[in-house]
């Protein structure tokens, strides 16, 4: 296998390395991280934390895809700039370690492995009792995350991305169409402010408009209901003015200044490499895991989890020297959907859900892994065409709750798009975790029946014990667990009386309208 991964990486030798890591620059270091706490025979973890800075060849095939690329700024070097904040969780003796990279992606710049791992301590957990049951640390993996998501702020420890600002050719402000969904579940929301700054703030180039349903046709509000606070907050009129709980307004303007986005994409592809691959970066600065990673897995959960979809489709789980980035994926909670991040004025941290964020481009062709045609838009594509060989495909296990077969496409991952069942490819599995909603239910809430308590912890760590056998010891995993047509145990949606969509509109259930 080494032998034929090789051949085919001879294959791309032939390119400049044009997307990589130039600097690592470790901010801290905590050693003996988790109060000196020994996880079984690998010992104590220590904890590293700095940022990470990349550049890419714009001209480059495996970079010109990112949307943009060709109106950032360069440096001498003709390359693009970016900085991403990274954290790591390592064995302090990596020999004891099991030589296998747990790289999880983080949501909206938080880390979610505490659900996995049973440990607290959000985002930078530190005691002996916040690493919980030590599951990952017990058997030795490294655990690394970087930043990805413009939307990601760096308080409370989160992870974010420094990428530049798209110019026109001649240097000049770019300006176009962006929209912003608006809503809120409380009477408290007195301002909003906007992802991107307007391009002007004459209200003559923008539109507010509101709707108490989904399926309401919206109105256009006046222009003396609403103004500009300045050129990235705007709020209703008079001043203090609450938006209407549960309702949906709706900002259509002209913003500047567009982020390149989807450099997020390569974050990810070339800090992974670099830790696996590189023993210094170009100032002589050493990886800190240089020759103690064999393998490498990613965790996502929701969020990240979309974001992964979009990696493999759009090729960036091969690095700039034809390798593997990502050998082996849990992706949990993504359903068939991407995440939007690859577009001008791009909003990540967005999520689609039955009642809102529709207008983004989440649920958006390819869903499956397989290349398939869409019959609406004639458009061919799939995940699996996001690598150049068969051998360079990652094994992957696609896992979701109930939730994302009715918001998140997830029943695409596995049908055609006239509903017929698709074989599974050879390098994945997927599984239906039925009933689970996303996320654990606590109590009550806002709802007026008890949320779904049921935890997926023990589910995912036996399919990620099943992964890491496949990746490592080529041991077939259990066979995939979905709803299919041919067996029966798939339904399909069958229209209701005034709905064209299979679904009944909310008021026509008759049932209260919960706010929240």
């Amino acid at each position: 296998m080494k032998k034929l991964l090789l051949i085919a990486c001879s294959v791309f030798l032939f390119f400049k390395a044009d997307a990589k890591i130039v600097r690592i620059e470790i901010t801290s270091i905590e050693s003996p991280a988790f109060g000196g706490r020994q996880f079984g025979n690998v010992g104590a973890y220590e904890k590293l934390r700095g940022k990470a800075y990349g550049e890419l060849n714009p001209l480059d095939p495996q970079n010109a895809k990112i949307t943009d690329i060709q109106l950032a700024p360069r440096n001498k070097r003709g390359m693009v700039e970016y900085s991403t904040d990274f954290y790591i969780l390592k064995p302090i003796n990596l020999l004891r370690g099991n030589r296998k990279l747990f790289e999880e992606i983080p949501n909206r710049g938080g880390k979610t492995f505490g659900n996995f791992n049973k440990s607290s301590g959000g985002n930078d957990p530190s005691t002996a009792e916040q690493a919980g049951d030590a599951f990952l640390m017990n058997q030795g993996y490294t655990l690394a995350w970087c930043g990805w998501d413009i939307s990601a702020t760096s308080e409370n420890n989160k992870l974010t991305i420094t990428v530049p600002v798209a110019k026109k050719a001649d240097g000049s402000t770019i300006t176009g169409p962006s929209y912003e969904y608006i809503e809120s579940d409380n009477d408290r929301l007195q301002s909003y402010k906007l992802a991107y700054a307007a391009a002007s703030t004459d209200k003559a180039h923008a539109t507010l408009t509101y709707k108490a349903f989904l399926n309401d046709a919206p109105q256009t509000l006046p222009a003396g209901s609403w103004e500009y606070v300045n050129d990235r907050t705007i709020r209703l009129l008079p001043a203090d003015t609450p938006f209407k709980p549960s309702g949906i307004y709706e900002f259509y303007y002209d913003a500047k200044d567009p982020l390149v986005a989807g450099i997020g994409l390569a974050s990810t592809r070339d800090f992974v490499s670099f830790l696996r691959n590189n023993g210094f970066d170009d100032n002589g600065n050493r990886n800190p895991l240089f020759g103690n990673i064999d393998y490498t897995f990613s965790y996502t959960e929701s969020q990240p989890a979309r974001y992964i979809n979009d990696f493999q489709t759009l090729g960036f789980n091969v690095d700039e020297m034809g390798r593997r980035v990502i050998d082996g994926i849990l992706n949990w909670l993504g359903g068939g959907s991407g995440v939007g991040i690859n577009y001008r004025f791009a909003q990540p941290g967005r999520t689609e859900r039955n009642r809102q964020n529709h207008l983004y481009p989440e649920a958006v062709f390819p869903f499956a892994y397989p290349v398939l045609t869409d019959p609406n838009s004639g458009l061919t594509a799939g995940r699996s065409g996001g690598y150049p060989m068969p051998l360079l495909m990652p094994k992957v296990m696609e896992v979701n709750s109930a939730n994302e077969y009715w918001v998140k496409a997830a029943s695409l991952l596995h049908s055609d798009l006239n509903g017929n069942d698709l074989p599974d490819p050879a390098n994945v599995r997927f599984y239906l975790l039925s009933g689970m909603q996303h996320g654990r239910g606590h109590g009550k809430g806002v709802t007026q029946q008890l949320q779904n308590p049921t935890r997926p912890d023990a589910v995912l760590r036996a399919l990620f014990v099943d992964l890491d056998e496949w990746v490592t010891k080529n041991i077939a995993p259990p066979e995939s667990q979905v709803p299919r047509r041919n067996n029966g145990t798939a339904a399909l949606a069958v229209a209701q009386h005034g709905s064209l969509t299979g679904t009944v509109a909310q008021k026509e259930l008759g049932w209260p309208i919960f706010r929240g």
